[in-house]
């Protein structure tokens, strides 16, 4: 029986798909024991848009979670993405400052690192890839899919011979952010990519957008794929990975070997329900099938923004307008994939031309950075009418700043503090560090949610001397303990 690995995204995709990036480090302690024997390929811990929700939203050091997840995870490697050169935000860094970020990542116990472009531009991951290696980090090639006429199997089999080519990586992934795979698509694709790949490990990362995930991951594993991504419920479907509990079964049925532990599974999965209870998260659903998301590819945690933003200006009646604005611009900007940061520009687009009643009329900046090749090289070229339009569109003069290096700068600029505090600052804007640093260190007692359930807390009432009795109502249920006074 040929085996299937399991890559567990629940502590990074997961909550960023589901619960707005919001799990704290505490919540994920009582069950990281768990998830280390659970036979998983590797666990994904974090991404840049966790960088920046901790330190904005939870006043958590990143780089603190890192290390303390890592106290626990050490029979696999836990994952940290790079979103090629641009790391936080809409700006390319210098190659320097990329570097110093995986090395960081490696100081503080991350395994692997995985790269990817939003334009498939080999020359921007490949010195990511090949710095973690030199750095001791397994590495991931990541190459986006998206659904366009330029998206062939042919372009991804010439990335593929490029990457292999300019990089000794462990693992390629076929990542759809979209999760506009198709099962027909990926009994096409998958096998030409083995193909170039020979004996390195193809992972496959989709979403459930569309409802497909769960099936063209079977489909893939039948083409070829050796890795597939999944979360434990709560955190799966949706807008997240497909149920790890589902999937192994489903792959057990059809006959392939699946190393993992089916208890310890089911008890991480009781953990974060708990959480979800708690804390009034929202559960992953199985999603219907929706032909329109094949247009826009709008990611689905954008999707629930752009309605509050639309809502913000009182034109929310102009939703789907705004989706349709957004499949033709994709198409006159050349097919951008629709993942961080391209889904924002085209999205922003969008809204500014149903605002203003004329397309273009207003550009936002990072469109025009776009179009003149500040993100990478373009894998079509834009229409020359269109493409001076948008360059000419505004008063503001966009000039493309390619510093080479800024870490020697940035240690003089702020002298008394680490590099994992000078990236902090320089990538997060604002007083947010000042803030993290006054909530103190992470809170690593008192983390098991066990302790906080009915009957525990129960217990705990009864316990004390003073206790007189406790009232419990809901609905016409009534529930009266100890004895009145």
């Amino acid at each position: 029986m040929r085996e299937i690995k399991i890559i567990d995204t629940t502590l990074r995709d997961g909550h960023q798909s589901l619960w707005a990036t919001r799990m704290t480090t505490p919540m994920m302690l009582p069950v990281l024991d768990k998830i280390n024997d659970t036979g998983y390929e590797s666990v994904e811990l974090m991404a840049m848009a966790h960088f920046d929700a901790c330190v904005r939203y939870l006043r958590e050091d990143p780089w603190e979670r890192i290390r303390i997840v890592n106290e626990k995870i050490t029979n696999m490697p836990t994952v940290a993405w790079m979103r090629s050169k641009n790391i936080i935000g809409f700006d390319m860094f210098p190659d320097d400052l990329v570097n110093l970020m995986i090395d960081k990542f490696v100081d503080n116990g991350i395994g692997k690192v995985a790269v990817f472009d939003g334009l498939l531009d080999i020359n921007n991951m490949a010195g990511s890839l090949n710095h973690a290696k030199k750095r001791g980090a397994e590495t991931v090639a990541a190459l986006v899919f998206s659904e366009s006429p330029i998206h062939t199997d042919e372009l991804y089999v010439k990335k593929t011979k490029e990457l292999i080519n300019r990089t000794e990586v462990n693992s390629v992934m076929l990542k759809d952010s979209g999760g506009v795979l198709t099962p027909e698509r990926v009994r096409t694709l998958i096998p030409a990519m083995k193909k170039v790949l020979g004996n390195i490990p193809l992972e496959l990362h989709s979403h459930c957008l569309t409802g497909l995930a769960p099936l063209v991951y079977l489909e893939g594993v039948k083409a070829g794929v050796d890795v597939i991504h999944t979360a434990v419920s709560p955190l799966s479907n949706s807008s997240s990975q497909p149920t790890t509990q589902t999937m192994v079964k489903n792959l057990r049925d059809m006959g392939y070997k699946v190393n993992v532990n089916d208890q310890l599974i089911d008890e991480v999965s009781s953990h974060f329900t708990r959480i979800a209870e708690e804390e009034n998260f929202p559960i992953g659903r199985a999603n219907e099938y929706d032909a329109f998301h094949y247009k826009h590819q709008i990611p689905g945690g954008m999707l629930s923004n752009m309605i509050s933003q639309l809502k913000a200006a009182g034109i929310e009646n102009r939703y789907n307008e705004v989706l349709e604005e957004i499949s033709r611009i994709r198409e006159e900007l050349a097919w951008p994939i629709m993942v961080t940061p391209f889904s924002q520009l085209v999205g922003t687009q969008a809204v500014f031309n149903v605002i203003n009643g004329e397309r273009y009329k207003v550009v936002a900046d990072e469109v025009k950075k776009y179009v003149m090749g500040h993100y990478g090289e373009l894998i079509s070229p834009i229409d020359q009418n269109i493409k001076d339009k948008i360059i000419e569109s505004g008063s503001k003069d966009i000039t493309l700043d390619k510093k080479e290096e800024i870490v020697p700068e940035l240690r003089k600029r702020m002298p008394n503090m680490n590099d994992e505090e000078r990236l902090l600052r320089y990538l997060i804007k604002g007083n947010h560090v000042d803030e993290m640093k006054k909530a103190g260190s992470i809170k690593t007692n008192n983390c098991d949610i066990d302790s906080n359930s009915p009957l525990n807390l129960l217990k705990k009432l009864t316990e004390k001397q003073d206790f007189g009795y406790l009232k419990i109502v809901n609905g016409n249920t009534k529930i009266k303990l100890g004895a009145d006074k």
